[in-house]
């Protein structure tokens, strides 16, 4: 019997969103003996020892197998390995961390608009300078693998170690790839994004490792957590109405069956029925009432729903689909 090991970062906005995540999904973090332990717990939920890692450590302990879910950046998985849904399930986004991972160069290069443009420049850059153009980034993988789908194989990546907009303004890089979510540094460092030039689009995953030893303790844990999840994923965008239907006909009942942006999750509209909870999206909730008002209902009311159980779960479905069989 193992404890599920659940990895989030250690510091930063992305700890902060991470938290406030699994907070809204019913599940509070902890830090076991103060804020600066690095092992925590979550609050009702069993067998699970949390861990806090940078998430660069997270992502490589989801391809190591060293843990068994955690919370990461799209960029940092791919970044550690070429294919990295050969060892990691991508479980489900989480709307923060967003980032693209792009290629940018001076504003003053004019004639460089795309990556066959930077390709003809790395060429006659050699031939001027006796040297290879250089990229300054973190992000060595990604760089690599998407210069040699371009064609381009005459540069060197020169590694970051602070502010990569900064190494053309600098004299350490004559080109970057890196992450931007606005765009906004990039401009003040001037600095332009080619218009082929964007690597990959990033956001926070809860993932899980296709590498670890999964038992049924872990498994069992994984279940909960993935229940607590996909509950608060079902009711985020819908809320409850709760109509009267006692004056509603035959054709107004055969609407609440056949409209799409209706379910009934406890019972259908029966003849002899007077009280009818229904779900409906958010942004459909005023077109259904009046809808409903117009085939006679007397009263309806709304309320938010917190969490909706369903006796599925497709997430973990898709983590036992995911892992490999014995």
């Amino acid at each position: 019997m193992s404890n599920l090991i659940l990895a989030i970062p250690s510091k930063g906005r992305l700890m902060e969103a991470t938290s406030a995540f699994f907070a809204k999904s019913g599940m509070k973090i902890s830090h076991a003996e103060g804020a600066r332990n690095y092992t925590g717990k979550i609050t009702g939920v069993d067998n699970v020892e949390v861990r806090f890692m940078s998430a660069g450590e997270i992502a490589g302990g989801l391809l190591a197998g060293e843990v068994h879910m955690g919370v990461t950046g799209r960029d940092l998985l791919h970044e550690q390995a070429p294919i990295p849904g050969d060892f990691v399930k991508l479980l489900t986004a989480l709307g923060f961390g967003h980032a693209r991972v792009i290629v940018a160069v001076p504003d003053a290069w004019m004639d460089v608009e795309n990556m066959r443009d930077l390709g003809e420049v790395c060429e006659d850059f050699r031939a001027r300078h006796h040297r290879p153009l250089r990229v300054a980034t973190k992000y060595f993988g990604l760089t690599r693998a998407f210069f040699a789908e371009n064609g381009i194989i005459d540069y060197r990546i020169v590694e970051s170690l602070g502010a990569t907009e900064g190494a053309p303004a600098a004299g350490t890089a004559e080109a970057i790839v890196d992450i931007t979510s606005t765009g906004a540094t990039l401009v003040a460092n001037r600095l332009k994004i080619l218009s082929d030039g964007e690597i990959l689009n990033s956001e926070a995953f809860l993932s899980a490792s296709l590498t670890a030893t999964w038992d049924e303790t872990s498994m069992a844990a994984a279940r909960t957590i993935l229940d607590h999840v996909i509950a608060r994923q079902r009711a985020e965008n819908k809320q409850e109405m709760r109509a009267d239907i006692s004056d509603l006909l035959l054709e107004g009942r055969q609407f609440l069956i056949d409209d799409p942006r209706i379910e009934m999750p406890f019972g259908g509209p029966m003849q002899g029925d007077t009280d009818l909870v229904l779900h409906v999206a958010r942004k459909d909730v005023h077109a259904v009432s009046a809808d409903l008002r117009e085939r006679g209902c007397r009263s309806i009311s709304v309320r938010d729903l917190d969490y909706i159980y369903t006796g599925d779960n497709p997430l973990f479905a898709e983590l036992l689909s995911a892992l490999p069989r014995d």
